[in-house]
């Protein structure tokens, strides 16, 4: 399964951050031969929202449009790759959304400021929404601090690549893209997967009904699992590096990926209740919260919104 991005599409505040995820996009978009859409969208204006009355806003809109183009036009300005500007006006979950389906992206690229606790509650993250709403999947680019935003960004050159297995089908989605982008990048492939002891006693109690399941038992089961998750044919190029951690997911996968210096995380993402979700967060959110390098967040069957 080789990576085929035909169209790229990369969300963009105009912020400094945001800027490191058009850098990133335009590195992408010429490894892989790709369109690049440049997408910055307009909030509606609070006011607006109710129906109140604010002071000139075709001549607002307009100014935005044109600021809007001006920054992009400086971002792509001198790269030479087939682009386009897209300048929408809405919730940007929502606009973004609608464009990716639109325009049958293959990735989406956006950056994350990493909100957390009850600000996150309050504002919620156009980031997390877009996870589980996108047809395609979505590479998170880490904010950075405000000196390292304003150089550009290197090309992606991913040279490790860590795929988190839990062996759900979300993650076996995941893995595919990640042995797709180490091929791409011919990049070293780090499998996995977190044990959490208390509930594996119950899960695993099937797999084990002839025989004592002792933790060197399902240590030994669960790493022949990792290690086939490889096929025979990728093994000619891939030869994979497996780890079983225990503990925390989200802390152990963080700490490996910078233990390993690792490149970009590739993870699936679980559907979550409302409240679980603010409340908790999956291992994929918290993840790209904290993470100190891209991650590719995979939602099965093109999202669900």
């Amino acid at each position: 399964m080789r990576a085929t991005f035909r169209r790229i599409l990369c969300a963009t505040d105009l912020s400094d951050a945001s800027d490191q995820a058009v850098a990133h996009g335009i590195s992408l978009a010429q490894e892989f031969q790709a369109r690049l859409l440049v997408c910055h969208c307009i909030d509606l204006p609070m006011p607006s929202i109710y129906g109140e009355a604010y002071v000139a806003p075709e001549e607002q809109l307009n100014r935005h449009i044109a600021y809007a183009d001006e920054r992009i036009a400086e971002l792509m300005a001198g790269h030479t790759l087939e682009w386009e500007p897209l300048i929408v006006v809405g919730h940007a979950a929502d606009e973004i959304n609608r464009v990716a389906r639109e325009k049958a992206v293959d990735m989406a690229l956006t950056a994350t400021r990493g909100r957390r606790g009850l600000k996150r509650m309050l504002l919620g993250s156009v980031t997390e929404r877009l996870m589980r709403t996108l047809p395609c999947p979505l590479l998170v680019i880490p904010a950075t601090d405000r000196d390292t935003a304003r150089q550009p960004a290197a090309a992606p050159g991913f040279k490790r690549i860590l795929v988190g297995c839990d062996f759900s089908p979300d993650a076996d989605l995941a893995f595919q893209h990640g042995l797709s982008m180490a091929q791409e990048f011919q990049a070293e492939l780090h499998l996995v997967h977190v044990i959490e002891t208390p509930l594996y006693t119950e899960t695993l109690k099937p797999v084990f009904a002839h025989r004592p399941a002792s933790p060197v038992v399902i240590r030994e089961f669960l790493q022949s699992k990792l290690e086939g998750l490889v096929p025979e044919e990728a093994r000619h190029w891939c030869q994979p590096i497996t780890r079983l951690e225990e503990g925390q997911p989200f802390t152990r996968l963080l700490h490996y990926a910078n233990d390993q210096q690792v490149d970009l995380i590739v993870l699936g993402v679980r559907g979550h209740g409302l409240i679980g979700t603010l409340l908790v967060g999956s291992t994929t959110d918290r993840v790209i919260r904290r993470a100190t390098c891209p991650v590719l967040s995979v939602c099965p069957h093109g999202g669900n919104g």
